[in-house]
């Protein structure tokens, strides 16, 4: 589908500078820009690229002053990047979108579904479940009992929910994301084997969470492991048991949280952070890549490190930490040098 500037300038609210009939009918980067495309200039590093791009469209700030001539059409907006993707948004509503159930699958008879369901082949929903309108399965997922799905949520392939988990409206699951699996509970026993605790209890995404792909939620030992409205994770993240992710929160890849911590809400964790258990995290905390967090932190803090301390603390910390091998050899220059004294004091 073609979209031309004037039209992407009106829905924009935006002014066009150039061709208003040009038309596009894909996106790229600025630096990689070819004819019938629409890029954007949101990063001043980027600049030296519009002179040169051979994309058709270039969203740029309303106050972007060119120093060179611009073969492109520019379109001028408030924010280049924050209206770029409002176009992707509205790109992704015109694809067209599966419907129907394919064949083979699985629906049990008691499971209810909405209207206009895809259901993709060889995917299975169990018992007593539910499925919202337009909510969208793709093939190989599975779907257990007493599951509730909401409207317009995307289950995509490969993806497991199990029993009794019930995920909100405006969701997306990537796909091998796997929801409600047994919680990592067992009791040691006298011999030094252990004995697995039952895991009864269920995960609940609230409504408009992301979970990435090959993301793994535990379901609680008892109650709920709560996601909450409007939380992003990354791919390859785990999430233990009893544990709740307040709303807003993001965690890129590898993240890893244990058992009955409680994650504030407009959260941002980096990628390995470690959490352990039975911790509290206060809203807005910031936390950076790869930190090891084994204390309570209070709300709007940012800490990084293993362990995780304040990021003042830490770089001043990390400046120490570059100069070790320094440090080190003149530690022992100063053994020698004390050893040639005592020495002389002797031979005295």
């Amino acid at each position: 589908m073609e979209f031309k500037a004037l039209n992407i300038a009106d829905f924009l609210q935006g002014t066009v500078e150039g061709d208003e009939q040009v038309s596009v009918n894909n996106v790229s980067k600025i630096e990689d820009g070819k004819p019938g495309t629409l890029a954007f200039l949101a990063n001043p590093k980027y600049e030296r690229y519009i002179y040169e791009t051979e994309a058709s469209i270039v969203l740029v700030r309303q106050d972007f002053k060119p120093e060179e001539p611009v073969k492109a059409t520019l379109i001028r907006v408030e924010d280049p990047y924050e209206a770029f993707a409002s176009l992707l948004e509205l790109y992704e509503q015109t694809k067209k979108l599966k419907q129907g159930i394919e064949q083979p699958s699985f629906i049990d008879p008691s499971a209810k579904v909405g209207e206009e369901v895809y259901f993709g082949a060889f995917a299975y929903l169990g018992q007593n479940s539910t499925l919202g309108d337009n909510v969208k399965v793709y093939p190989q997922t599975f779907i257990g009992s007493g599951v509730t799905i909401g409207k317009n949520t995307i289950i995509y392939a490969g993806a497991k929910i199990y029993d009794g988990t019930v995920i909100g409206a405006n969701c997306v699951i990537h796909a091998g994301a796997v929801i409600g699996s047994d919680g990592f509970g067992f009791a040691p026993k006298p011999d030094g084997s252990y004995r697995k605790i039952p895991q009864v209890g269920n995960v609940i995404l609230e409504d408009d969470v992301e979970i990435g792909a090959n993301t793994t939620i535990d379901c609680s030992t008892m109650g709920s492991t709560i996601i909450r409205k409007g939380a992003k994770l990354d791919n390859l993240i785990q999430i233990a048991h009893n544990c709740e992710v307040g709303e807003n929160t993001v965690m890129a890849a590898l993240v890893g949280i244990a058992g009955s911590s409680k994650v504030g809400k407009n959260c941002m964790f980096g990628g390995q952070v470690g959490i352990a258990g039975h911790l509290n995290i206060g809203d807005e905390v910031k936390i950076g890549a790869m930190s090891g967090v084994t204390n309570n932190i209070k709300s709007g803090r940012t800490v990084l490190g293993a362990p995780a301390m304040d990021h003042e603390q830490a770089l001043k910390t990390y400046v120490v930490y570059r100069r070790l091998p320094q440090l080190r050899s003149q530690l022992i220059d100063l053994q020698k040098e004390v050893a040639e004294l005592k020495s002389k004091l002797n031979e005295q």
